[in-house]
């Protein structure tokens, strides 16, 4: 259903800008000052309708539509295109009250109410029923609009309610149970129930992992988790057969929420024509913005590197934190670059104008509370100028020479209950390698477990807690075949059902990485453990037996003192390396020993605190250098750069360096080099098999 090749979102051109807008909070006679701002600010595209279902729909056999009507006619004078919802994430109050069982069921058996949003069950044939018909009735009245540019199916799936425990849910997972593995007997092995006395004898014995006297299966865990994200996924695709039936023509995309745990978004974007985000980064975090960057290349990656669209992010401060610090002057123009940088084709934000009433009335907006007398609006209209002159962008794509392996499967087994440690958590593995490479200006690309992995020059695996074989096998091959591959601890453990792998860590990975591991050593809290080369291991530690494999870096202390820590095993015609500590920000220099053998090289030698990618287009080649730092930053221009080029953000040229002010950015158009590597390869076509 997705199209990987697609090279722009809609048939907006250039890049896309504006944001939510919700004109059943206002009186009418606002709407037409809306429009006119909205020229005004260069706004392309608003987003409309998310949670507009009680007015377009009033009653069940009521329809409203005649307002909305009036307000697409009233955006398309105005040259505003509309990014327009189905409205089903929040069902009325009317069709709760008709169909109560609608509202969800926690693990405690406590029935959610209705007063917020996304109250309903993800199992719920009511639900499903009443979104499909709004869904149609919106499509059937404006999929030729001409304002119409792009279909958002639902809100932010997950964003409260990942999971219902009610039985209608638990008739549901038995159902997706039975489908997956056939015979009882196949899940009775699947779950090991030989243990505790678990054993079922029918599907029909069967409830979801509801709160128990004590620790839950884990395979029944990991496959709730699967089933949770394929329902929901479920009722996206039946939202969208609807518009793919009566509005073919029209793109569509549902937001996701950067990297999150609930839902596998490699099966999700799938169903996506093209991949978008909601993004918000803490003004008060001085790392924000390589979180964000981390969530933006994965974004990028979901859909084989094609553009992505940042649907919405915040002007300013949020509403939602214990502590909402607004950005500071320049902080959302540099943010909002950044998304650019990293492969968006549109910025558009959470809200257009400042709600107020409601449970996000102090959320920024484009057009602030205090309109266009605001700081916010003054900004909102200089960067819609900018990014006017950034059109030629659209298009153009990032390239990548080293890929992360990550797999929603190992995520979700690696956090599971009764482990060695509970302070083993896949984003913090994930950061301080990415941020290791963010600060080399190295462009990364994150991959399934059952990608191709040919023609990357280093893949990374900070954990692959759960590995099937057949996806050991692709690293294998690629190690063999040449590749540089670096692999973190806790690594090959269990296999597909959670079950632990014969002969232990790290399992069909042993022979390439030349080693055992004889057993977990995880640091207490507090104590650090040191190694030959200065670095410093947390959390984490491994009794390895190498196997073939030399020792790079030994434990110095603690009761593993002398055993290898980091080894290096030639493997083919490649290498594996072995990290089995957690490194944290020292893992740094094992990535520099890896990378350097694998003949990566950085974009630019940037100093610290300035990002540097490269965008190619068909034509051209576009290098974004944004200054996170708080002092003024000098990048000198090499290789492929030294000759320079012009600046889109100034139109001024630029030869020898780029000096950038604090929170400085620049853009430089500069003619593309004959040796450019090859775009990001596509992540393969099989949504469905990625869990088996």
């Amino acid at each position: 259903m997705s199209r990987p090749g697609r090279t722009r979102l809609t048939r907006v051109p250039g890049l896309l800008y504006g944001g939510d807008y919700n004109p059943e909070q206002w009186p009418e006679e606002v709407w037409a000052e809306d429009a006119r701002l909205m020229r005004e600010a260069g706004v392309t595209m608003v987003t409309v309708g998310v949670f507009s279902w009680a007015r377009l729909q009033p009653g069940p056999h009521t329809w409203d539509f005649g307002w909305f009507d009036r307000l697409l006619d009233l955006l398309h004078a105005h040259g505003v295109a509309v990014d327009l919802a189905t409205a089903t994430a929040s069902p009325p109050a009317w069709l709760v009250r008709a169909h109560p069982e609608i509202l969800p069921v926690t693990a405690d058996g406590v029935r959610l109410e209705f007063g917020s949003r996304q109250h309903y069950c993800p199992s719920s044939p009511q639900y499903l029923a009443a979104a499909l018909r709004l869904t149609r009735a919106l499509a059937e009245r404006y999929a030729n609009h001409p304002a119409l540019a792009l279909w958002h199916i639902h809100n932010e799936y997950g964003d409260h309610v990942t999971e219902c425990f009610c039985p209608r849910s638990a008739a549901h997972f038995r159902a997706w149970l039975s489908e997956r593995y056939g015979t009882i007997d196949a899940l009775n092995h699947a779950w090991g129930t030989a243990f505790w006395s678990q054993r079922y004898a029918t599907y029909d014995e069967i409830e979801p992992p509801r709160t128990a006297p004590g620790p839950v299966n884990p395979t029944q865990l990991l496959d709730w988790r699967r089933f949770c994200s394929d329902a929901l996924l479920a009722l996206h695709r039946a939202e969208r057969d609807v518009l793919t039936e009566l509005s073919p023509d029209t793109p569509a995309t549902t937001n996701f929420m950067s990297m999150f745990k609930a839902l596998d978004y490699w099966k999700w974007a799938q169903a996506e024509d093209f991949v978008s985000d909601d993004a918000y980064p803490d003004p008060a975090d001085p790392h924000a913005h390589i979180t964000a960057s981390l969530n933006y290349d994965l974004m990028r990656s979901l859909n084989g590197g094609t553009p992505w669209l940042l649907l919405e992010q915040a002007p300013s401060a949020v509403s939602w934190r214990p502590v909402n610090v607004p950005k500071k002057p320049g902080l959302h123009r540099l943010w909002s670059l950044q998304a650019l940088a990293r492969g968006a084709d549109g910025i558009m934000y959470f809200q257009w104008r400042a709600s107020r009433a409601g449970a996000e009335k102090y959320h920024s907006a484009l057009l602030p509370h205090r309109g266009t007398a605001s700081r916010g609006w003054h900004e909102t209209v200089r960067f819609g100028a900018e990014l006017a002159r950034l059109g030629d962008v659209a298009g153009s794509r990032l390239t990548a020479d080293v890929a992360i392996v990550l797999d929603w499967d190992s995520w979700w087994a690696l956090e599971s209950d009764d482990h060695p440690s509970a302070r083993m958590r896949w984003p913090d593995l994930l950061r301080p390698w990415y941020t290791a490479l963010h600060a080399r200006s190295i462009t990364i690309t994150f991959v399934p477990p059952h990608a191709a992995l040919d023609g990357y020059q280093a893949v990374l695996a900070p954990n692959l807690h759960l590995l099937r074989p057949e996806h050991a096998r692709r690293i294998a091959d690629y190690v063999r075949g040449g590749g540089h591959l670096v692999c973190g601890p806790f690594s090959g453990v269990v296999d597909g059902h959670d079950h632990m792998h014969d002969g232990g860590a790290p399992g069909p990975l042993r022979d390439v990485l030349g080693l055992s591991v004889d057993e977990f050593w995880p640091v207490p809290d507090g104590e650090t453990v040191t190694l030959a080369s200065g670095a410093e291991a947390t959390l984490w530690t491994e009794w390895i037996v190498t196997e073939g494999a030399e020792t790079a870096d030994a434990y110095t202390s603690g009761p593993l003192a002398d055993r290898p820590a980091v080894t290096r095993h030639p493997y083919g015609s490649g290498t594996a390396w072995y990290v089995s500590c957690h490194l944290g920000e020292d893992i740094g220099d094992v990535l520099d020993r890896a990378l350097t053998a694998a003949g990566v090289q950085p974009v630019l030698d940037a100093p610290e605190g300035v990002e540097v990618t490269v965008r190619a287009g068909a034509r051209d080649t576009y290098l974004f250098l944004l200054n996170h730092g708080d002092r003024p930053a000098r990048t000198p221009l090499a290789g492929a750069y030294a000759a320079g080029g012009t600046d889109l953000l100034t139109g001024g040229a630029v030869h020898g360096h780029v000096a950038l002010e604090p929170l400085g950015a620049a853009v430089i158009r500069v003619a593309p080099a004959p040796d450019s590597p090859a775009l990001d390869s596509p992540a393969p076509d099989s949504p469905e098999g990625t869990d088996q």
